[in-house]
Formats: C-alpha cells, structure tokens, sequence
C-alpha cells in the first residue's frame, strides 16, 4: 500500500498540502501520546475525541473538502466528490465531524485503543506502551484520512485551495 508522500509525489501542490497535514498530525498524535501515558481513566478517551474532532476538519480544509468548501463548489463537481468519497468508502471526507463519526473512526483501531488502557496499569513500561499505542492510534487515523482525502481529490478532479488558507485552517 502506498504511503502519503508516495501517492501525493506526482503534484508539488499536493505533497506540499500532504507535508503540511503531517506535520500537524505528528503534533496532534504526541499530545495523544502523553495523555495516554497518564493513567487517569477516560482521559486519554476525551483527549482522543478532542483531538479527532479538531484534526479530521483541518485536514479537510487543506484538501478543500469541508462542507462549507464543497457547497462553493458547481454542482456538477460536488456530485463528482460525491461519487469519489462513496468509491473510496470514507466516513469523514465533507462531513461535520461529529463525535458518532469520531467513536466510528476509533473503532477501526479500538484492539490497539483496549491494549492501551490494560497497558496503563503496569508501572512505567506500561505507561510507556501506552504512549506509543495513544500516539500509533491517532497516527494510524490520521494518515488514513489523509489517504482518502488524496484520493477523493485526484478521483474528483478537484483543485487543492490556496496555500495560505490551508495554513490558517491547519493552525488552528
């Protein structure tokens, strides 16, 4: 399967818009980690879906595909995006992100979600594990959202938005 970078290497506009979304995941998925290390049961949940909630719409944005952007869009290309993310089969591409979409999304890696919490309760290597699973997880989501947002666009036909919006979005 290809990564990312490999499938965005044809457009620089793309990789660049792909460079941008990982680097933010690479944070988001740190923060993960270090809640997920604290053992305080549910708290790595909470900051899981606080994560996800915000991380899913700024990748969207840098892709163009929130809801706001694809109802700018001619009709024509909206039902184009629309059969693209139907063939990709993704649940959040140009969907308010809601927390029934985000506990859909956790479930693809709820086995590595379970570990972490029974590996929190060993001293310190369990914390540790814990970490690398919280981070891993939220890693995992991201670039798989990050897959299907390249392939709705290159399947839509669609043009990536201005640099300098997809940067605004992505601090956020």
């Amino acid at each position: 399967m290809a990564s990312t970078l490999q499938m965005a290497a044809a457009d620089p506009a793309m990789l660049a818009v792909v460079r941008q979304c990982r680097q933010l995941l690479h944070r988001r998925a740190l923060v993960a980690g270090v809640a997920s290390a604290v053992p305080v049961p549910g708290l790595d949940w909470a900051v899981d879906a606080a994560l996800l909630s915000r991380l899913i719409p700024a990748i969207n944005a840098a892709f163009g595909l929130t809801p706001e952007q694809l109802d700018r869009l001619d009709p024509g290309k909206r039902e184009k995006v629309q059969k693209a993310v139907a063939q990709v089969g993704t649940l959040l591409v140009g969907k308010f992100v809601t927390q029934d979409l985000v506990l859909r999304a956790a479930r693809v890696v709820g086995v590595r979600l379970t570990a972490k919490q029974a590996a929190r309760y060993v001293p310190l290597a369990g914390q540790a594990v814990s970490a690398l699973i919280g981070y891993s997880a939220i890693r995992y989501l991201g670039e798989q959202h990050i897959k299907d947002c390249i392939a709705v666009v290159k399947s839509a036909g669609l043009a990536l938005p201005a640099p300098a919006k997809s940067r605004q979005s992505l601090d956020r």
